[in-house]
């Protein structure tokens, strides 16, 4: 028996070192499991932030992406290593940098976009020193294209064109780079449009126009034409600008998206402007074809806002009902219970004041919830109210122009054809003659009349201080007498000076109806970048309580207009006191002109 426990023991003893080993194995082999497991988590991790990120900045959502992809980058960058792990770090920078684009912040979003750029090229060397595969160079055209965009935006034009030439220098043929580079062409085209280097600018824009066709892409060709043609058009290349206008038009005139419209509204009113120079009657078709899809494409918008408008009423008159009927049931719950646990009858008191002060805070939230939607609704109205004078008012500029501008023109034109037509007789002059110049003159001052009706003369030429001056000595007379304090006055956007005159106009037209007043002073000054204006009479005033029942174009019109403008209006006004009307609006100022199309 001895004998036999002493040889097991030995065998255990020569079984031992095979047993050590395969513990150390099994406990090595555990480690690269948990190592194995560690990275795909991180990996997984990584590629789910970039997926959230993605996620928000597509739904709008930009303040929850920016909180996000800050996290991720913080928590990861510093620890990818994988090419995987660095595409999914390379996805949050570049959505980081577009979101900032999005929200105005430029030099953020030029950060973010470098630190993509650094992060892919590094990824490039990577997969090209170890012969993995071919690099795809999508993503970096289409970020030297971002960087580009970023350093025009931001007015520093000469390193917008290195990255630009970077985007034509990267050597890639697929649908997605083509794309990038012909935008980057364009926009080499319009800088140097700008520039009055207008041999180049062609020579980009034909490159643009060549990508798009190749890669069938309609809308943007016909915005690379349309590009083509303003060049043609600051060339003062009149026939060529008009021939290629329309060629633009022409590759989409079976197109109907709302970027095709928007495109062709602004070929047609080019090539109205580009006919009008040529003296061309269909100048005035072309603008109104233009006018027509403008204003489908804003009552498109409209009609958006209502509808928004109406999703969220009806969504939080729902919400209300199921509130009130989950806090029905919790009350008759809670009444059950007190009734079946309680008869003390200091309890039921306590419970009827509880009741009704719960009660209370309800309607008092009720009434702010009705407070809100009347003010969304309030403002709804401002905004259709806005657009619709702002329509009127760009459509009488433009027809007030066309009248004094070219019709008076060839009115006298006509008139000086006829008094050369005269001198041609040697006795005395038919009397048609007479009668047509009689008849030509009478005409040429009711065209004036009509134009200054419609939008003043004096106005568009000279400006604010020279029309409010001109309002006073027109509507002055024996009965009113109104003057003027005009101080720093300039040129300012021509829609924003159109606005304030129009304000103007009004209330000078209320206080000659209904004020009574002998006296009445304009004030108007530039305040640094603000411009305040105060009108004073001395009048019978009004009842301010009663400004809603009056109609038309009145006070609360006036108010909806101010405050669009994002400007301040207060009136100051009693029974037999006059009337003090004090308006501040932060001033627009001129913007120049030009005929680029938009950074693609």
């Amino acid at each position: 028996m001895n004998i036999k426990i002493i040889k097991l023991i030995a065998v255990l003893f020569l079984l031992f070192p095979n047993l050590n080993s395969y513990s150390n194995s099994k406990k090595e082999t555990l480690k690269k499991r948990v190592s194995f497991f560690y990275i795909k988590s991180n990996k997984d991790s990584i590629k789910k932030g970039y997926d959230l990120v993605r996620k928000l900045y597509i739904k709008n959502e930009y303040t929850l992406a920016l909180n996000k992809g800050l996290y991720y980058i913080n928590k990861y960058s510093k620890i990818s290593s994988t090419i995987e792990e660095d595409e999914s770090i390379y996805g949050i920078y570049f959505f980081l940098a577009e979101t900032y684009r999005k929200t105005d912040s430029q030099t953020n979003s030029l950060f973010y976009y470098k630190k993509a750029l650094v992060l892919l090229l590094k990824d490039q060397k990577k997969i090209i020193d170890d012969n993995l595969i071919n690099f795809d160079n999508e993503k970096l055209t289409k970020l030297y294209l971002k960087i580009g965009n970023n350093y025009l935006s931001s007015g520093k034009v000469d390193s917008a064109k290195i990255f630009y030439n970077k985007t034509f220098n990267t050597p890639s043929l697929s649908p997605k780079s083509l794309a990038s580079k012909a935008s980057a062409y364009s926009n080499l085209a319009g800088i140097y449009m700008l520039d009055s280097i207008y041999d180049l600018a062609k020579n980009y824009s034909l490159k643009s126009i060549e990508i798009h066709a190749k890669l069938n892409n309609k809308i943007s060709e016909a915005v690379a034409f349309g590009s083509l043609a303003s060049i043609y058009l600051s060339e003062d290349n009149f026939n060529k600008a008009k021939e290629t206008y329309k060629k633009a038009l022409d590759i989409i005139k079976n197109l109907e998206s709302d970027r095709a419209l928007r495109v062709r509204e602004n070929l047609y009113y080019n090539l109205a402007y580009n006919l009008y120079k040529l003296e061309d009657h269909e100048a005035y078709t072309y603008q109104e074809r233009s006018y027509i899809i403008k204003d489908s494409l804003r009552d498109k918008e409209i009609r958006k806002i209502i509808e928004e408008l109406g999703f969220k009423y009806n969504f939080e008159s729902k919400k209300e009902i199921f509130d009130k009927e989950v806090e029905n049931k919790r009350l008759k719950a809670q009444r059950t219970f007190i009734a079946i646990g309680l008869v003390a009858l200091i309890i039921i008191f306590s419970l009827l004041y509880w009741v009704k002060i719960n009660r209370l805070k309800l309607q008092k939230s009720e009434f702010i919830k009705n407070q809100e939607l009347s003010k969304i609704k309030s403002e709804s109205q401002s905004r259709i109210l806005n657009a619709t004078i702002d329509g009127k008012e760009s459509e009488r500029k433009e027809i007030a122009e066309t009248l004094h501008d070219s019709v008076s023109a060839l009115l006298s034109s006509a008139n000086l054809h006829l008094q050369a037509t005269r001198k041609q007789f040697n006795g005395k002059t038919p009397i048609e003659i007479d009668k047509t110049q009689e008849i030509i003159t009478e005409a040429t001052q009711q065209i004036r009349d009509l134009s200054h009706t419609l939008v003043s003369s004096v106005l568009l030429k000279f400006g604010l201080n020279f029309a409010i001056t001109d309002i006073a000595d027109k509507y002055s007379n024996s009965q009113l007498k109104i003057n003027t304090n005009i101080q720093d006055l300039r040129r300012y956007h021509q829609k924003f000076e159109i606005k304030v005159y129009n304000i103007i106009q009004e209330f000078i037209n209320n206080i000659l109806k209904h004020s009574k007043a002998k006296n009445a002073v304009i004030n108007l000054k530039d305040a640094e970048g603000v411009l305040i204006l105060k009108i004073i009479d001395d009048g019978v005033g009004f009842d301010k309580t009663k400004i809603n029942l009056k109609d038309g174009l009145g006070i609360n019109q006036i108010d909806a207009r101010i405050q669009m403008m994002q400007g301040y209006f207060f009136i100051e006004s009693s029974f037999n006191s006059g009337t003090t009307i004090f308006v501040k609006l932060p001033v627009v100022e001129k913007e120049v002109k030009s005929h680029v199309y938009p950074i693609q």
